[in-house]
C-alpha cells in the first residue's frame, strides 16, 4: 500500500525562501565591500574645438571669474542668453542683467551673425550633422543653410574635429552646461550674439 507524500505547510515554504534570499543578500554585500569603489571626479569643461580645417584646436583659456561672471556690453537687456563669437562663451542672463551661468563652449563651423534672435525651437534628443547623438537641443538661427543651435553630446564628450569643408551650426557644451541651457533657454527666449 502506497504512503500518501506529507505537504509541507506554506509557512515553512515562506520562512526557507526568506532565509535563503537573506543569505543571498549578504554573500553579495560581502563581496561588493571587497571589490572597486567609485570615486567621485569634477567635470571639466570644454577643452578643443573642432574647425573647417580638420585640426583640433585648443578652446579659449578660461576667464578669471570676475571677468566670466561680467555679462558682455551691448549684450542687450533683460533676460536672455548671450553668445559671445570671439571668447566661445555663453552666459545666462536673468532679467536684473545679473549671469546666472557663464561657461566656455565649443563652436561649429558655421557662425551666427552678430544680431538678435529668440529661441525657435527646441528638441530633447537627435544626431548631430557630425553623426553623435546630442541631446538639449536649441535652435535660434540658421546661417548659410545650417541651423544655429546649442547643445550637448549625450555621453558629455567634445566634438569630434569636423571634416574638411564640413558645415556644422552646433555649438556644443559640457552636459551640465547643456542642462543648464536647457532648463533656462525656453521657446521665446531672447539669445543676443556679440563679437
Amino acid at each position: 500500500m502506497p504512503v500518501p507524500a506529507r505537504r509541507l505547510p506554506s509557512w515553512a515554504w515562506v520562512t526557507g525562501l526568506t532565509a535563503g534570499a537573506i543569505a543571498a543578500v549578504v554573500v553579495l554585500t560581502a563581496q561588493a565591500e571587497n571589490g572597486p569603489h567609485p570615486t567621485a571626479s569634477v567635470a571639466k569643461g570644454p577643452k578643443a574645438s573642432a574647425s573647417a580645417s580638420a585640426k583640433p584646436s585648443a578652446a579659449p583659456k578660461p576667464s578669471a571669474p570676475s571677468q566670466a561672471a561680467t555679462v558682455p556690453e551691448k549684450s542687450g537687456t533683460g533676460r536672455r542668453v548671450v553668445y559671445s563669437l570671439g571668447q566661445h562663451r555663453v552666459w545666462l542672463v536673468d532679467a536684473d542683467d545679473t549671469a546666472r551661468r557663464a561657461f566656455t563652449v565649443w563652436p561649429g563651423t558655421v557662425n551666427p551673425a552678430v544680431g538678435s534672435y529668440t529661441v525657435s525651437v527646441r528638441k530633447d534628443a537627435v544626431t548631430g550633422s557630425d553623426g553623435v547623438a546630442i541631446e538639449h537641443v536649441v535652435y535660434f538661427s540658421a546661417a548659410s543653410g545650417v541651423n544655429i543651435a546649442f547643445s550637448n553630446a549625450v555621453d558629455g564628450s567634445s566634438p569630434p574635429p569636423a571634416a574638411a569643408g564640413a558645415q556644422t551650426g552646433g555649438i556644443r557644451m559640457a552636459k551640465a552646461d547643456g542642462t543648464a541651457l536647457w532648463a533656462f533657454g525656453e521657446t521665446g527666449t531672447k539669445v543676443r550674439v556679440v563679437d
